[in-house]
């Protein structure tokens, strides 16, 4: 695609403090290199922080490198549209669950809350997004055509109040609309300390003397909203359309939204610049594939979705979310997908090859490894694990042949599909068990129930993990998937790790049976707390003494008993008989 066949924007912006003493406005705009440019657009974002709060500042800087950052690791597939909305949903979760977190929670109007306008320019269209009173408009020759709806509400005649905003609620609602652009379109992004407090012939006159030098013009519209006495934070964004994409162009970007699903490849087949070089794994959920991008000569791995399930939307859009979920997290123990070089037409996922072995793999070629070489395994798992967290995710489909150890050593998750995103309103409602679960032995209980999963539902997985790396044996055996009420889980018996053959401390022992106890509220809280016990033992555990031969092998303390009743009996038919 040449120069003039691409998408090309002016931006001016400016921000000042005006006369608070803190800038809790934050703005930016982001102009990625093709093919993100062709696929996502061009994104600018504007975001006012609440004056009652002190920390507003950071949720406006949240909000926005949201928009800026997040929305580019969305997938081609996914309409702007649903992109943003995604985005700002999650990014909503989070203001609200911190300010939930923290010593506002009582008083949301001091906690992370900001307004929040974003526009995205994708081909020859303009994609608004609005919440709260920062506003977007369009300039015409001497007029502002407001583009947004104040989310404010009036109780007199200079009192009002912000009946929206970001992180006030759980949920939150999002103005959208699409209009068609022009060559030399023009559109201000303004915070209320700023429009306020100008006309919008000075706005519209400074915009269209600026041309040469739009940084200056929002200079001069910000300088004269603070000499007409503006006492909040001000901020102007100018974005001018200097090129937009020819016909071909949109036609290309048309076809995104409906990626060609790849048949069944076979090794040397090409697909997107890469040659497939083998088969890796196939179900009947997705086929992998080693390949060779044809560009670096690199080894990489893609997966395409099954084609018994292709014509299934729900499957697709748990295939769609692996990826975003893969360009969200930045781990070293986390699976990374390939950085887009190149236009994409065909629905996959292409991450980095690990050159090593699966986790179920290792056990077997390891049956008896030693205690500080399982904690380097959790370790390593658990610092994955909480890249997921602190992103409010779950997996929820820990188990050993979803992670990978490479030969460095170097231990990764791996897999996807059962991420949950918390925020995602359209992941809102539950999909089917079988979809969500992953292998029954290291489901949490309570997803047998029904029950939505927290941060230690993935601690049971990893529980069990851990003890069968130590015993190859399973806490439970198989009866977790059996349990399917509370009681039958209160029933359950979890069997001890210590046994005759292996030098485990008892304490190790109690941290397990912690980690992976059927109620998700006696379990660890947080994952760090469960490592700190793996490697330093608990007072509370230490204070116990060693569990009965009846808890750690009751099979062979019943069989005891049996063998000295036996005895017993033996003896007292001896002394009967001898005695007559």
């Amino acid at each position: 695609m040449n120069m003039a066949n691409r998408l090309r924007v002016s931006v001016g912006q400016h921000s000042d403090k005006g006369r608070k003493e803190v800038n809790q406005d934050f703005y930016g705009v982001s102009v990625p290199k093709e093919p993100l440019l062709a696929s996502k657009g061009i994104a600018i974002a504007l975001a006012d922080g609440i004056g009652s709060s002190e920390v507003s500042q950071v949720a406006s800087e949240f909000a926005v490198m949201g928009v800026l950052d997040d929305y580019y690791c969305t997938s081609e597939a996914w309409s702007v549209k649903k992109s943003v909305e995604r985005v700002l949903t999650a990014t909503n979760s989070w203001l609200h669950s911190r300010t939930q977190q923290s010593q506002y929670r009582y008083d949301k109007d001091r906690g992370y809350v900001c307004t929040l306008s974003a526009l995205v320019i994708k081909s020859t269209t303009a994609h608004v997004f609005h919440v709260g009173d920062t506003r977007i408009y369009r300039v015409h020759a001497d007029a502002l055509e407001q583009l947004t709806h104040d989310h404010r509400v009036w109780v007199s005649e200079g009192q009002s109040y912000l009946s929206r905003a970001m992180g006030f609620n759980p949920q939150i609602e999002i103005d959208y609309q699409a209009l068609p652009v022009e060559k030399g379109d023009v559109f201000l992004l303004a915070s209320d300390g700023v429009y306020e407090h100008i006309d919008a012939s000075f706005a519209a006159g400074a915009v269209r003397g600026g041309r040469g030098d739009l940084d200056g013009a929002a200079r001069a519209i910000v300088g004269e909203a603070y000499r007409r006495g503006s006492t909040d934070n001000l901020t102007v964004q100018i974005v001018v359309i200097d090129e937009l994409p020819s016909q071909d162009a949109r036609e290309i970007h048309q076809q995104l939204s409906a990626l060609a699903l790849p048949p069944i490849l076979d090794a040397r087949m090409t697909i997107d610049g890469y040659r497939i070089v083998r088969e890796v794994h196939g179900s009947s959920r997705s086929h992998i594939y080693l390949a060779v991008d044809m560009e670096t000569n690199a080894l990489v791995i893609i997966k395409t979705p099954s084609v018994d399930l292709q014509g299934d939307p729900a499957y697709l859009e748990r295939f769609l979310l692996e990826e975003w979920v893969a360009r969200r997290i930045n781990s070293a123990h986390v699976l990374k997908p390939c950085t887009l070089t190149r236009e994409r037409r065909s629905l996959y996922v292409a991450t980095e090859f690990i050159d090593g072995q699966t986790l179920s793999q290792w056990m077997i070629d390891n049956p008896k490894p030693d205690l500080e070489t399982v904690r380097g395994i959790v370790e390593q798992i658990t610092k994955g694990l909480q890249a997921f967290h602190r992103l409010e995710m779950l997996h929820q489909d820990l188990r050993p042949d979803n992670i990978m150890i490479d030969k460095t050593g170097t231990v990764k998750i791996i897999d996807f599909g059962a991420t949950r995103v918390a925020g995602i309103m359209e992941m809102a409602a539950p999909l089917e068990r079988s979809n969500i679960l992953g292998t029954a032995q290291y489901t949490a209980p309570e997803y047998f129930l029904g029950e939505a999963g927290t941060a230690r539902s993935d601690m049971f997985s990893l529980g069990v993990i851990t003890y069968q790396m130590l015993s190859g044996r399973l806490p439970y055996g198989t009866e977790v998937a059996k349990s399917r009420t509370r009681f039958a889980q209160s029933q359950l018996r979890y069997e001890s790790v210590l046994d005759d053959e292996r030098e485990i401390p008892a304490w190790i022992d109690d941290v397990l049976r912690k980690a992976a106890h059927p109620n998700p509220l006696v379990r660890y809280e947080i994952l760090s707390e469960y490592v700190h016990d793996l490697r330093r033992p608990n007072r509370a555990f230490l204070s116990k003494t060693r569990p009965p031969l009846i808890e750690r092998h009751p099979v062979l303390f019943w069989k005891g008993v049996s063998a000295i009743l036996a005895a017993i009996i033996v003896a007292l038919l001896i002394a009967h008989f001898g005695i007559r």
